[in-house]
């Protein structure tokens, strides 16, 4: 299986550990992964603040770089949906829409494509997980709890498997954390009162890692840690599944 690695840029520039824990993780369950070194960001800033009109280079880009992979997987739940709704190319239409259906966010793929039912791994900690809106409402790789159906997640599916972990009931299991891109700039105020409020969903049921699919959330979590002195950290679902495989 012919794997290409998407690493979305401010995973490249702030958490590294992460796209590496992504390469090494699908590399032991069997992948031959590649990483494209001429990818850039995927446009999703641009599409997000009004200007999708102007990412046609970063369309062009992502095509030329990741035609021809049997799949293409992201540690990034809001990065994967940007591709998988807004990867077009005039020029090369019918390329585009082949890349957007074998697009995966990393957990999907391990649980859709690789089926992984089994890990010898082992976390010893009291972790929360959190929902991504992109992950939750876009990929639906969770269950809204708004529905009435079935609930599922597919990261808590993977992080069961996990000997020694513990997954932390939460009050609230979908709310946002209030990072949202630019939102979190342009509305720092309510941005910052989602974050708190999200954070102390996690303390107070005793977490001692807050885990996401999305590193977005992750970053703006952490922000909100660091001011509080707080002893919980942050950590991707990759680099739980990967630094614990025997």
């Amino acid at each position: 299986m012919k794997v290409a690695l998407f690493v979305p840029c401010y995973v490249d520039q702030f958490y590294p550990k992460a796209a590496i824990a992504t390469l090494e993780l699908l590399e032991k369950l069997g992948c031959e992964v590649h990483y494209p070194k001429n990818q850039t960001c995927c446009g999703q800033p641009m599409a997000n603040s009004g200007y999708e009109h102007l990412t046609g280079g970063c369309n062009n880009l992502f095509i030329d770089n990741f035609s021809g992979y049997d799949y293409v997987v992201c540690p990034s739940g809001s990065c994967t949906l940007h591709i998988k709704e807004h990867l077009h190319a005039h020029d090369n239409e019918d390329m585009a829409t082949e890349i957007r259906k074998r697009v995966f966010e990393l957990t999907e793929f391990l649980v859709d494509i690789l089926r992984v039912d089994i890990l010898e791994a082992s976390f010893p900690y009291r972790v929360g997980l959190h929902n991504s809106c992109h992950g939750l409402r876009g990929l639906r790789i969770s269950q809204m709890s708004e529905l009435v159906a079935p609930a599922f997640s597919k990261p808590a599916q993977l992080l069961n498997l996990v000997k020694g972990l513990e997954l932390v009931p939460l009050s609230r299991n979908d709310d946002c954390c209030g990072f949202g891109g630019t939102f979190c700039v342009v509305e720092e105020a309510v941005s910052s009162k989602m974050g708190k409020d999200r954070v102390d969903d996690h303390l107070e049921h005793g977490a001692q890692y807050i885990t996401s699919a999305d590193l977005s959330c992750l970053m703006h979590l952490e922000g909100i840690l660091r001011r509080q002195n707080s002893d919980v950290k942050v950590i991707h679902v990759a680099e739980i599944l990967n630094n614990s495989i025997q």
